[in-house]
């Protein structure tokens, strides 16, 4: 994909804005970030061979390759607005690639440089895909990762047996961003409406406008919303896809990071 001259500090300055509307959701992202990075190390090592699952912007990638300066990373996503930013931010990194691939096509594996990975790492991004297409991307997760090698995705899990909470903190939630809001936080809806401003990316925007929709103009979100699946749930169907062990490793009130283990 060809990237648009323009400055480093540019591309930083997008990849800031989509930190800051992502956190605007979940406050807490820098956290599970640091966890995820925490049980890689532990499991395999500082120098991993990193798949960085529905990568966006490349935000994995970014943490991954800062903390840990001999990893490499490639990331895939569908997405060519994300993509773009992700490839003008780390242009000329020969530690990180990117590369596009739509999940829910059988053959995404083959868009992917050859060999497996010692981690895949993914988070806020596989809750848009219902059950069964997501318990058969698990089981060629599997295949992707190395003997000894780890998954792990961080998203909304929810836990369905304690709807009194579930409520709570939903309120809570609501009312913490309409604070931020009113602060002058950017959400998911204004950032893509600034997206589709910029004059260097308004192409590449209305590319994946065609595709996805524009999420400034929608009444609804363009991610699945009717089946989220729990912890549990997860950690079972990474144990049928053959991971030899599998268990939420970071949860909270809402969200849960499971990491399983090849």
């Amino acid at each position: 994909m060809a990237t648009h001259a323009r400055s480093a500090a540019d591309w930083l300055r997008w990849q800031e804005s989509w930190d800051r509307q992502q956190e605007w959701y979940l406050p807490d992202r820098e956290e599970r970030f640091r966890v995820m990075l925490d049980m890689t190390e532990a499991l395999v090592g500082p120098e991993p061979r990193v798949l960085d699952l529905a990568c966006g912007t490349g935000s994995i990638s970014d943490r991954v390759l800062r903390r840990m300066p001999g990893a490499s990373t490639v990331g895939v996503d569908r997405d060519p607005a994300l993509l773009a930013i992700a490839h003008g931010t780390f242009e000329g990194d020969g530690r990180a690639c990117f590369v596009s691939a739509d999940l829910s096509d059988p053959d995404w594996p083959t868009a992917l440089p050859e060999g497996r990975y010692d981690a895949i790492l993914t988070a806020t991004a596989l809750h848009w895909m219902r059950t069964e297409p997501l318990r058969a991307l698990y089981r060629q997760l599997a295949g992707l990762v190395r003997e000894g090698g780890v998954f792990l995705n961080a998203d909304h899990m929810p836990d369905e047996s304690t709807p009194r909470i579930n409520a709570a903190v939903h309120v809570f939630d609501e009312e913490r961003r309409a604070r931020r809001s009113a602060e002058g936080a950017q959400d998911w809806k204004g950032w893509w409406r600034a997206l589709g401003r910029d004059p260097e990316l308004g192409a590449v925007a209305a590319e994946r406008f065609a595709l996805f929709g524009n999420p400034a103009e929608v009444q609804h979100s363009d991610h699945n919303d009717e089946e989220f699946q729990s912890a549990e749930w997860h950690a079972a169907a990474l144990y049928g896809a053959g991971f030899g062990e599998a268990r939420a490793v970071w949860s909270s009130p809402a969200d849960a990071m499971v990491l399983g283990l090849r």
